[in-house]
């Protein structure tokens, strides 16, 4: 079960993290011909910012899950190495839950939040903002499949010391001359 969790959790990732690459290059494009326009050619697009803005929001809103499926979001982890082992387990498994309910009560905001858009306008795009606030529950609902991924990959075991490696400040010394 940890295998194919661990697997299906990777595959995610690589098909969010294209997604978050793709919109991050659109951004940067989407910028450069932003500034272009208002220095060089005088064109006057009205749409540059408003995108460049959106398109933003929806790459750090997907990346959250990226951050969640390598684990590497900050986390105060001097006080859990001070734990016995099973309580450091417990623990960890216990933030993962805590975390997963709180992106389940953010996807549940989060399509409220969405709906809200079907009734507002960018009117630069001439479009509902639905599209742009679905960035919300989307993120959401993908941070907490991963959520669930790694807990189940994982365990509480991600901050296991080596073996041979019991005090976690032996981490940080170098080899002994």
């Amino acid at each position: 079960m940890k295998d194919w969790t661990g697997h299906l959790s990777r595959r995610t990732n690589q098909a969010v993290e294209a997604i978050v690459a793709i919109l991050m290059a659109a951004l940067v494009l989407d910028v450069w011909l932003g500034v272009v326009d208002r220095y060089f050619f005088h064109w006057q697009l009205p749409w540059p910012e408003v995108l460049a803005r959106y398109l933003m929001i929806w790459a750090a809103m997907l990346a959250v899950s990226c951050g969640i499926a390598h684990r590497e979001h900050i986390g105060l982890t001097t006080f859990v190495f001070m734990m016995p082992l099973k309580l450091r387990r417990l623990v960890l498994i216990i933030m993962d839950l805590l975390a997963l309910a709180l992106f389940a009560y953010l996807f549940w905001f989060g399509l409220g939040f969405a709906q809200s858009g079907a009734n507002r306008f960018a009117m630069i795009f001439g479009a509902s903002l639905r599209p742009f606030y679905a960035a919300i529950p989307v993120a959401a609902a993908l941070a907490c499949f991963q959520l669930m991924l790694v807990l189940i990959r994982d365990l509480g075991e991600q901050l296991e010391l080596d073996p041979d490696q019991d005090d976690p400040q032996a981490q940080t010394t170098g080899p002994a001359q």
